[in-house]
C-alpha cells in the first residue's frame, strides 16, 4: 500500500500531537523488551527536550487528515552529525511507507541545519525498523551475519548530500 498524503509539523516533546505516537512507543518496546528500567526504552520522554528542539534537533509529525500517524526525531550527536530517535508510525498506519516519508523529512532537516551524516541505533527485537534503515540507504555498523540477540545495539550511518 502507498503512502497516502502527510503533513509534517514541527512540534515539543509535550505536545499533544506526539503524545499518541510517544505513548505507543513505550508500550511497544515494553511488548518486545519486557521490563526495561534503567534502559533508554523505559521513558519515552528520557531525554531532555531541549536536545530535540532548534537549532541543534527536531521533533517532527506526521498528520494525515489532521490525525498524527507517524513522528521521529534527531538531536545534534556532534557538529556535523545528527541522531535519529524515536522514528514511529502508530500500529494502525503501518504498512503505508510512513517509515519512509518520516526519515526523508529528518534528513532533509538535518541536510538543511548543515548536518553532513546521520547516526542511529535500533534495538535486536526491531527487524522492522532494520529493514527499513537498509532500504533508505543506511550502511549497518555491525556485522549482519550475526543473530541479532548477540549483535544487541544495532548501529546505522548515512552520509548526507549538500542542501539544495
Amino acid at each position: 500500500m502507498c503512502a497516502g498524503t502527510v503533513e509534517f509539523v514541527m512540534v515539543r516533546q509535550d505536545d499533544p500531537l506526539a503524545e499518541p505516537l510517544l505513548a505507543e512507543l513505550g508500550l511497544e518496546y515494553r511488548a518486545r523488551y519486557g521490563d526495561l528500567s534503567g534502559t533508554e526504552y523505559a521513558d519515552m520522554r528520557s531525554y531532555p527536550a531541549e536536545q530535540f528542539a532548534p537549532p541543534g534537533g527536531v521533533l517532527v509529525v506526521g498528520l494525515s487528515g489532521g490525525i498524527p500517524v507517524a513522528g521521529g526525531a534527531f538531536r545534534r550527536l556532534d557538529a556535523s552529525t545528527a541522531e535519529l530517535k524515536r522514528i514511529w508510525t502508530s500500529s494502525e498506519h503501518r504498512g503505508r511507507g510512513y517509515g519512509k516519508l518520516v526519515v526523508a523529512e529528518l534528513e532533509r532537516i538535518a541536510r538543511e541545519r548543515g548536518y553532513r551524516r546521520v547516526y542511529l541505533t535500533t534495538g535486536p527485537r526491531q527487524p522492522e525498523a532494520v529493514a527499513l534503515y537498509l532500504s533508505t540507504g543506511y550502511t549497518a555498523l555491525y556485522d549482519r551475519a550475526l543473530p541479532a540477540e548477540q549483535v544487541g545495539v544495532h548501529a546505522f550511518e548515512k552520509q548526507l548530500g549538500a542542501a539544495g
